[in-house]
């Protein structure tokens, strides 16, 4: 899509979905966003996300109750009413059409699953020493990535449309540091829908508003467990099962409900794959 004012209401209206697809989106309050007709923006919308603002509105209340599901012990009901559903039925029919078991069922499978891969997860001690650390405020420039989980070639085209664009707009310095946003679950998330932010940080504010489907998010100061991982990309989601189906419980750290974050402090050098580094930055309480 060229036309640079329909792809900003786009991007707009995604941004404020994604913030507050938990509270009550009715069609009033996206006609104001975007300053279109609810049929033209939805067309828009369908056009560039392949499915409709309501359908995908309710698929992310539906992966986020997955979420608690599986990481907290909130009541079921409770869940249901905090990702945006009025009543239990309603959730619990949902739920079910989505990903074929009642709430109920999808907790207690996944807490059958942590317990049953606390022995077979084999990974260097090393590499689950974590210290508790406060990311800052900062603000970064991203393109998101949205399809096959481990997908690597398709990440890393993403990779290189956001650097391209870094260096014509002369937004690189010494200070950068390069970083990706986990905005779902691998494990939940239908696979064509997984999100992952390709990012670099910025410097200061952009004074123009970045181009396609470029945006511009600001990272609130939040605590984080970090994580060191030392090897090729594609074996870290090993350390990434252990954290959430075994470590925390052990620790009695309790999720945050925000996207973990992954630093690359290697990207760009001339570093072998075995020797990657990656800094896991898991969102705590």
């Amino acid at each position: 899509m060229n036309n640079e004012t329909q792809l900003g209401r786009y991007k707009k209206l995604t941004s404020y979905i994604d913030k507050n697809f938990k509270e009550d989106i009715d069609i009033k309050k996206i006609e104001e966003i975007c300053h279109y007709s609810y049929r033209n923006i939805n067309r828009i919308f369908l056009a560039l996300h392949n499915e409709t603002i309501g359908k995908y509105i309710k698929r992310i209340r539906l992966e986020k109750a997955a979420q608690y599901l599986k990481f907290s012990d909130s009541k079921i009901a409770d869940i249901g009413f905090l990702v945006g559903f009025e009543n239990a039925p309603a959730f619990n029919k949902a739920f079910k059409n989505k990903f074929n078991c009642t709430p109920k069922d999808f907790r207690n499978t996944t807490e059958v699953i942590r317990e049953t891969t606390k022995t077979p997860v084999v990974i260097n001690v090393n590499q689950l020493e974590f210290s508790i650390e406060f990311l800052p405020d900062f603000e970064f420039l991203y393109l998101q990535y949205r399809g096959i989980f481990n997908d690597n070639i398709a990440v890393e085209k993403t990779w290189e449309k956001l650097l391209n664009y870094s260096e014509k707009e002369n937004l690189l310095s010494a200070k950068t540091f390069f970083l990706a946003e986990l905005l779902d679950d691998n494990e939940i998330s239908d696979s064509v829908h997984f999100r992952y932010n390709c990012a670099i940080s910025l410097d200061k504010s952009i004074n123009f508003e970045p181009k396609d489907l470029f945006k511009v998010k600001k990272h609130k100061r939040q605590k984080y467990a970090k994580f060191k991982y030392i090897g090729p990309y594609k074996k870290s989601q090993e350390i990434y099962h252990k954290i959430y189906r075994y470590w925390l419980k052990d620790v009695q750290l309790e999720f945050a409900d925000k996207p973990s974050i992954e630093i690359y402090p290697s990207f760009f050098k001339s570093t072998s794959e075995e020797n990657q580094i990656i800094e896991i930055y898991i969102p705590v309480q």
